[in-house]
């Protein structure tokens, strides 16, 4: 198969995986919540940020590594933690860890995933990331900071936009339950994408093992809520200070926003900021990402990560042309998994490098940072 005919675009990556997911795993990865205003405007506003291109650079090789936190990247893009990956597609946390050494990017495991930090360490390259939500009782957060130490990840993600539960209707109208519950319903969905199935057939339905190792059964839950909820807490201030003293190594704070709380974050110590929306699946009347970021990059000299609506080099571009260091992906690497299996990450990359030196070469930048200086200002 020639996988640069068939599938040369992320678009083509996601239709595929949409022909070969049951409908209620289709929309607990795509969904966003309410209207879905947040993750449209999170494409919107990335069109509207405009690139001069310049000539009579002769020929070069685009360098697309970059440095952050003391780490090589071979790409300025790394895979986001996604709740529940091997829901998805099956194995689908072991497989994204290792094809995330294999290219030289992080990988960030979700506490919330179907597979635990000591399940996926043997796959794990140099850049192994672990996203806490945070949870309530000290001696958990203890643990699993040093369970996350221990099987080799290095850098810490504390996810702070996710305060509350969302309605993310469009899970509901699916028939997705959690912890998921295959009703006659989804069965009838499942029967029509076998290679899912027979994977699933081979491991089981997913839980959020990790987070059964605390909180047991999740009986008593509202069908919309998942386990984690059993443990999670909205954190504040003193909290993260807890976590910035118990934990050895970079931290980063995700679900920023606001220039003020970037500026704050920076005084407490933190490594890095990483600017999300939670991709629209949390808030409906958020800012687009890339619409804040100038004003937190003029607010803090930390690196700053981006996502939200990224879907191919030249967004990557575009994120760093306004400031940002880094971008992570999350439905990408999941789409890329369901359209080839196995393969898909690495074919992704591939997609990722090839419009990153394409578009490039138009640009006339030979490193990224230089595409800082071909912003077309408004009006």
């Amino acid at each position: 198969m020639d996988l640069n005919s068939r599938y040369p675009a992320l678009s083509d990556l996601r239709a595929r995986a949409k022909r070969r997911l049951p409908l209620f795993v289709w929309e607990y990865l795509d969904s966003g919540t309410g209207v879905e205003a947040t993750k449209a405007r999170n494409r919107s506003q990335l069109d509207c940020v405009r690139l001069m291109p310049s000539v009579l650079h002769g020929e070069f090789e685009p360098d697309v590594s970059v440095e952050l936190l003391g780490q090589h990247m071979a790409l300025p893009v790394g895979i986001a933690p996604v709740g529940m990956s091997g829901l998805i597609w099956p194995d689908a946390e072991r497989l994204l860890a290792k094809a995330s050494a294999d290219l030289g990017i992080p990988y960030t495991l979700s506490t919330v995933a179907s597979q635990t930090p000591e399940d996926v360490a043997p796959h794990l390259g140099e850049n192994a990331w672990f996203q806490m939500y945070p949870p309530r009782d000290p001696e958990i957060r203890s643990d699993m900071l040093n369970r996350a130490r221990a099987a080799g990840f290095d850098v810490l993600v504390l996810t702070v936009d996710v305060p509350v539960g969302s309605r993310r209707e469009r899970q509901a109208r699916s028939g997705l339950t959690q912890p998921p519950r295959l009703t006659p319903r989804l069965m009838a969905q499942v029967a029509q994408c076998p290679v899912w199935a027979m994977g699933m057939a081979q491991r089981g339905m997913p839980r959020m093992r990790m987070i059964d190792d605390y909180a047991g059964e999740t009986k008593g839950l509202p069908s919309n809520k998942h386990a984690g909820y059993l443990l999670r807490t909205s954190p504040d201030w003193d909290y993260l200070r807890w976590l910035r003293d118990a934990w050895e190594g970079p931290m980063v704070v995700k679900g920023v926003l606001r220039a003020e709380d970037a500026k704050q974050l920076q005084a407490e110590g933190m490594d890095a900021i990483w600017i999300s929306n939670h991709g629209g699946r949390q808030f409906d009347a958020a800012p687009a990402t890339i619409e804040v970021l100038p004003s937190i990059r003029a607010a803090t000299d930390l690196p700053i990560i981006l996502d939200g609506g990224i879907e191919g080099g030249l967004d990557i571009l575009r994120a760093i042309a306004l400031g940002a260091d880094f971008v992570m992906l999350g439905r990408a690497w999941h789409y890329a998994l369901a359209a080839l299996g196995a393969g898909g990450p690495n074919h992704l990359a591939h997609i990722l490098r090839a419009d990153l030196e394409a578009n490039m070469g138009q640009l006339g930048t030979a490193r990224l940072q230089e595409v800082r200086q071909r912003i077309i200002p408004d009006g």
